[in-house]
């Protein structure tokens, strides 16, 4: 005989701000159910996750849960105030004698369970109410985004624990190779109405876009209707009265049907955008060093990155992913070595901190930011050089006026990371750095920044611990174990998981495999030890950027000129001319930012 659910709702609604969030919203599951809970950000995910946890009183319906059932919700934000360490929190809802229970989930979440709960970290905090969940063995797991802050061990321990327990769980995430490998079940919230399916979200997008299809076709057969029936009323020979008058009742219904039809909300319009071109090499690490109280971080590590490429930096939390990028963008000295920049670089940074003050509303966040600038009055902003309605703007996210005018601090985790997605591609860059980007984004939402990367064309630099994500986007991945080192390997994860352990076919970062240029004019000429650059040497050096920009000029109208898919037909000799000219000055650009890294970083080394 079939067992009872676990938890039953039924014919939940809830209203916020006026508008109803969701209305008549029924749903059972099971205790050995293993579901995820998509929808767009906003659409109530985590508000019906909260209801479903008791935590949240929705204005109608029931919940009902299973006398004795015991159900546990993972909050994005737990607070582990009045208790001394991280353990003494994970270990409260199990008995003293079962505090092992706690311990191995922290171990395996990859927590010393001694840190202070009250210095424990965002993520620190997250991985220890994870550990209180799966030590606690409930009956059902409400689980909103337990992937966050943890790192890809962590994560795969996770998917491991999941598929090895016995107890039901529903969860909320981004992470779609997770959702892959640990669901068997999809709960769709959709503009307010809960849809349930059968199969794991590997055949979400499938199911999404027949549903799509099914609805664009009935909404299309209610407007022909609509139609007819505005003919009839019109043209149609009079009959009996009743007839008529039930007739116009319909045609009534049929409108209303139309009216209240809630249309499916576009995709965000957002654009990426590079600035100005960087030079070739953008950024090259030399033997970079750094330690943190005494313990290796980073050794030996050299690299070169070039315009255009796409870095992943993936490794265990506290590997020194995110120190590494400081140093890589000089905002913080390696103990040893050197980091060079290329020239024209333009950067834009998405750190995982993400902090906008609370109490700003969504306006002032976004004009009260000195880097994207105000030009005249204080409904302006600059996007990419132009300016622009602040409302305007924030609408291509999504946003609509009441929310431009409401709290930073009304936003949901999804909100936030679109806001702060509208602040950084509204600057131009050239150098664009994204510190774990994918956190509490929708799918839809992350498919399209994969979309804007791909297109980008500067270069990108990506620290996260989203595999798919990864895989997508990036062309080679760099990896930090923990222990000092790090690999580099061609492509994304995927590549990098099976190359793992391969020796012959790895390459360090330390040492890449680039041949060693020729000779430059300031290597040639270089000054004694202890000296300063030669005349020659300073006014080549400040010569030099107005003859790359000048070069880069030339080389864009050329292209502009060879676009022409008529030049070759039309005017032979002027095609092959364009071709040798445009040739010739890229090599010339080439030769003159080699120069200009030479003697800039001749100039720093004698500064120094």
């Amino acid at each position: 005989m079939a067992r009872p659910p676990i938890l039953s709702l039924s014919g939940i609604s809830l209203t916020f701000g006026g508008d109803p969030l969701f209305a008549d919203i029924s749903l059972a599951i099971e205790q050995t159910e293993r579901l995820c809970l998509v929808g767009r950000n906003g659409s109530g995910k985590s508000t019906l996750l909260k209801i479903a946890a008791g935590i949240v009183q929705h204005d109608q319906g029931e919940r009902f849960v299973q006398p004795g059932g015991k159900i546990a919700y993972l909050p994005q934000d737990p607070d582990l105030s009045g208790y001394d360490t991280v353990l003494d929190y994970a270990a409260v809802d199990v008995d003293e004698d079962e505090v092992y229970k706690a311990q191995i989930a922290l171990d395996g979440l990859r927590l010393d369970g001694s840190v202070a709960a009250a210095s424990a970290s965002g993520g620190e905090k997250r991985r220890a109410a994870l550990a209180r969940m799966m030590a606690s063995e409930p009956d059902l797991m409400l689980l909103d985004e337990p992937t966050n802050h943890l790192d890809v061990t962590a994560i795969e321990w996770l998917e491991n624990e999941l598929l090895e327990s016995r107890t039901g769980y529903v969860v909320i995430s981004h992470d779609r190779a997770f959702l892959n490998r640990v669901t068997k079940g999809t709960l769709w919230l959709d503009r307010g109405v809960m849809r349930r399916n059968a199969e794991g979200f590997g055949r979400f997008e499938a199911w999404q876009e027949k549903t799509f299809e099914e609805e664009d076709a009935e909404q299309h057969k209610l407007g022909r209707k609509i139609k007819r029936e505005e003919h009839w009323i019109v043209h149609g020979v009079s009959g009996r009265r009743k007839r008529n008058v039930r007739r116009v009742a319909e045609l009534a219904a049929l409108r209303e049907a139309k009216r209240t039809h809630v249309q499916r909300a576009g995709p965000a319009a957002m654009v990426l955008e590079s600035g100005k071109t960087s030079g070739k090499l953008v950024i090259e690490a030399k033997e970079l060093f750094k330690t943190f109280s005494g313990t290796p971080l980073l050794s030996d590590f050299s690299a070169k990155i070039m315009r255009g490429d796409r870095v992943a930096f993936v490794g265990p939390n506290g590997a020194g992913k995110t120190t590494l990028l400081k140093m890589l963008l000089k905002n913080l000295e390696p103990d040893t070595g050197t980091v060079l920049h290329g020239a024209n670089i333009n950067v834009a940074v998405l750190d995982q901190t993400r902090e906008v003050p609370e109490h700003l509303s969504l306006w002032e966040a976004m004009t009260e930011d000195k880097l994207l600038g105000v030009k005249g009055s204080n409904d302006q902003i600059l996007v990419r050089g132009k300016p622009k309605h602040v409302v305007g703007y924030l609408k291509e996210f999504l946003f609509d006026e009441r929310q431009a005018r409401g709290p930073v601090s009304a936003l949901s985790g999804g909100e936030r990371a679109r806001l702060l997605l509208a602040k950084i591609m509204a600057r131009e860059s050239n150098l664009l750095v994204l510190d774990e980007p994918t956190n509490d984004l929708d799918m839809e939402t992350l498919d399209l920044l994969q979309e804007l990367l791909a297109d980008y064309d500067g270069t990108l630099l990506l620290v996260s611990h989203d595999r798919d994500f990864i895989d997508r986007i990036a062309t080679s991945t760099i990896a930090m174990e923990g222990d000092g080192t790090a690999v580099e390997y061609a492509g994304g994860w995927s590549d990098y998981r099976a190359l793992r352990g391969e020796q012959s076919t790895r390459t360090p970062a330390g040492k890449p495999a680039v041949s060693k240029p020729a000779a430059s004019p300031s290597q040639v000429h270089s000054p004694k030890a202890g000296g300063k650059l030669s005349y020659k040497q300073t006014h080549r050096l400040e010569k030099l950027p107005e003859e790359m920009e000048r070069l880069e000029a030339e080389i864009a109208k050329l292209e502009e000129l060879l676009a022409d898919p008529d030049l070759f037909t039309k005017d032979n000799a002027k095609f092959v001319k364009a071709g040798a000219a445009l040739s010739e000055r890229q090599d010339k650009l080439a030769k003159s930012e080699e120069e200009w890294l030479e003697l800039e970083a001749l100039r720093e080394e004698l500064g120094a």
